[in-house]
C-alpha cells in the first residue's frame, strides 16, 4: 500500500477544519463588540454589585470558605473593562482603550477601599490559607489568566456562550487578589498588598493580551479613520501601550518561570537529600537577599550535625542549585523563619484537614452501604413471608443473614447469604431445588447457602 503524503496532509487539514473552525458558531461581530462595550461601564448599579461582590469575597477569604469566594467571582463584573482594553488594542480603538482603563481604575479603587474597610472592622484578623495563597503570584497564574482570557473572547464571539463566561471569572480569579490587597492595607502589611496587587496586575495584563490575540486571529474589523494622520497617531499610541504593558510583563514572567524552576529543584533537593533520622522538615522556601538566592529550611527534632548539613549542601549543584545557598534552622529558636513556618503550617493543616474529611466521608458512605444491606436483609424475611406461604406452604419459618464461613483446610474465609428454614413437613428434592432458584432470583444473590432445622 503506497503512502500518499498529499492525501494524508489534506485529510489532516480537513479534519482540523471540521472540528476547529468556529465560523458557523460566530456571533455577529458588531454584536460581540457591543456586548464587550456594554460591560465596560462602572457606575450606578454596576458599582454596587461590585461592592457587594467584594464584601462577599472578603468574607470568604476571612472565613477560609472556597465556596463563598467562588460565588463572589461569579457576581463580579471586573472582566468587562479588562476585555475592553484587549478589544480596543486589537481594533485600534483608542477611545475604547481610554474608557476601559478609566473604568478599570474606578473598579480597582472601589474594590480595594471596600475590602480595606471590611478588614478594618472584622474581628477575624488572622491570615488564613485562602488569603496567603493570593500574596505571591506564580507562572501558573500567568497561564490561567492567558487561557482564561482566550476562552473569554472566544465565548463572547460565539452565539452559544453557555457557562464559559462564569467559568472564566472563576478561573482567572480577579476578585481575591484585590481583597487580599485590602487586607494588606488594613493590617499594615505592604508585602501582602504589593504581592496581591502584582497578582491582579499579571492576571489583568494576560487576560487583555489573550483578548487582543483572539481579536487579531478572528480578524475583527479595525476602526476606520477619516484622517490618515489620526490613524497613524492612534496606531503608534496603541503599539506604545502594547510595548509598555507587555515588556515588563515578559520580564516578570521570565523571572517567575526561573523562580518556579529553582523552587521545584530546591524542593526536590530537600525531599530527597534532607531525610535525617528523628528529624522533621517544618518549612522550606526560596528567598532572595541582596541578590543571593537562599534556600531556607526549618527542622525540628534531633539536631543534625554541621558536617552532615555541609555534606548535603555539597550535592546542591547536582540539582542545578549551584548559585543557591542553603540556610538551615533547627529547633524553635528565634532564628526559625516564623513567617514562612506559619504559612506552611496553615497550608499543611488545611490540606491535612481536607484529606481527613474526604477519608471520613468515604468511610461514612461505606458504612451507610453496609448498614443499608444489613437493614435490607433484616426486613427481607418479613417482606417475602406472604409469597412463601403461597409458593412453599411446607416452610414454617425462615431466617436470612450474611455469614462468614471459614474453610479449615485452606484457612480461607467466604461471606455468603445464608437461609435457615424450619419445616412443618420436609419439602421433596424437586421442590427444594425450585426454592433455591426462587430465593436466588428473588434476592438477586448467587451461591445462597440453605440450612435446615
Amino acid at each position: 500500500m503506497n503512502f500518499n503524503l498529499k492525501t494524508f496532509t489534506e485529510g489532516i487539514r480537513n479534519f482540523l477544519s471540521r472540528y476547529l473552525n468556529m465560523n458557523s458558531d460566530r456571533e455577529n461581530e458588531e454584536a460581540t463588540v457591543q456586548a464587550i462595550r456594554d460591560g465596560i461601564e462602572f457606575k450606578g448599579a454596576t458599582v454596587w454589585i461590585l461592592i457587594c461582590a467584594i464584601f462577599i469575597a472578603s468574607l470568604g477569604l476571612n472565613t477560609n470558605s472556597t465556596a463563598v469566594i467562588i460565588g463572589a467571582m461569579l457576581i463580579s463584573p471586573l472582566m468587562g473593562p479588562i476585555m475592553g482594553i484587549g478589544l480596543g488594542v486589537g481594533i485600534y480603538d483608542f477611545e475604547l482603550i481610554k474608557k476601559s482603563f478609566r473604568n478599570l481604575g474606578i473598579a480597582t479603587l472601589f474594590s480595594v477601599l471596600t475590602s480595606t474597610l471590611y478588614f478594618l472592622i472584622t474581628p477575624l484578623s488572622d491570615a488564613r490559607s485562602e488569603l496567603l495563597a493570593r500574596t505571591a503570584p506564580t507562572i501558573y497564574d500567568v497561564l490561567i489568566a492567558f487561557f482564561g482570557g482566550g476562552a473569554g473572547i472566544v465565548a463572547m464571539a460565539t452565539r452559544q456562550k453557555g457557562n464559559v463566561i462564569p467559568g472564566v471569572a472563576i478561573a482567572t480569579a480577579l476578585m481575591p487578589p484585590l481583597c487580599t490587597a485590602g487586607f494588606g492595607l488594613a493590617s499594615g502589611n505592604p508585602e501582602y498588598f504589593f504581592g496581591a496587587f502584582y497578582l491582579f496586575f499579571i492576571n489583568s495584563v494576560f487576560i487583555a493580551f489573550a483578548t487582543t490575540l483572539g481579536v487579531k486571529l478572528m480578524h475583527f474589523t479595525k476602526k476606520k479613520f477619516i484622517d490618515p494622520k489620526r490613524e497613524l497617531t492612534v496606531e503608534r499610541i496603541v503599539y506604545t501601550i502594547i510595548a509598555l504593558t507587555m515588556a515588563p510583563s515578559i520580564v516578570l514572567t521570565y523571572n517567575m518561570v526561573r523562580q518556579s524552576y529553582i523552587e521545584t529543584a530546591a524542593y526536590q533537593f530537600v525531599n530527597t537529600q534532607m531525610n535525617f533520622p528523628d528529624t522533621q522538615i517544618l518549612s522550606k522556601s526560596v528567598t532572595v537577599q541582596n541578590g543571593q538566592r537562599i534556600l531556607n529550611v526549618s527542622l525540628i527534632g534531633k539536631e543534625v550535625p554541621e558536617d552532615s548539613i555541609l555534606a548535603v549542601e555539597s550535592r546542591m549543584p547536582q540539582y542545578g542549585l549551584e548559585n543557591v545557598r542553603l540556610k538551615v534552622s533547627q529547633g524553635y529558636q528565634d532564628k526559625v523563619d516564623l513567617k514562612s513556618l506559619n504559612s506552611m503550617m496553615f497550608q499543611d493543616i488545611y490540606k491535612d484537614s481536607q484529606e481527613k474529611i474526604e477519608r471520613q466521608l468515604l468511610c461514612i458512605d461505606s458504612l451507610k452501604t453496609i448498614v443499608g444491606r444489613r437493614e435490607q436483609l433484616d426486613s427481607l424475611g418479613m417482606e417475602i413471608a406472604p409469597e412463601l406461604k403461597v409458593l412453599f406452604p411446607k416452610i414454617k419459618d425462615i431466617a436470612i443473614s450474611r455469614m462468614v464461613y471459614n474453610d479449615l483446610d485452606s484457612m480461607k474465609c467466604d461471606t455468603a447469604m445464608t437461609v435457615i428454614l424450619t419445616y412443618s413437613r420436609r419439602m421433596p428434592a424437586a421442590e427444594a431445588i425450585r426454592f433455591r432458584e426462587w430465593i436466588e432470583a428473588r434476592t438477586g444473590m448467587k451461591n445462597v447457602r440453605i440450612l435446615e432445622n
